[in-house]
């Protein structure tokens, strides 16, 4: 099983602190969209980052098929939307704790 990392890139630094009622909307399917990786327990970490260059997001999957998962990112209301984009790494190892 292969891990990946997801950086979704908010259409603004701010953007986790000073979102409309439309984006927080958005937002709130994103979250719920991976939900399902949450529960079958592949999602490794899902949330917002607040650092020195604002607020993007953060997500680590584990997948067997990279293709799927990418697709899978390229439906996310939040990019479909055009309220943000996401970028996919794939990690050359990693370590997760047990669960």
């Amino acid at each position: 099983m292969s891990t990946f990392v997801f950086r979704l890139e908010a259409p603004r630094p701010n953007f986790a602190l000073d979102m409309t009622d439309e984006e927080r909307e958005i937002m709130g399917r994103h979250a719920a969209y991976w939900q399902p990786l949450v529960e079958a327990g592949r999602m490794v970490v899902f949330g917002p980052v607040l650092d020195d260059s604002g607020s993007w997001g953060l997500g680590v999957v584990e997948s067997e098929n990279e293709d799927e998962l990418r697709a899978f990112a390229a439906r996310d209301p939040a990019v479909t939307s055009g309220t943000a984009n996401i970028e996919v790494g794939k990690m050359l190892a990693g370590f997760v704790r047990p669960r």
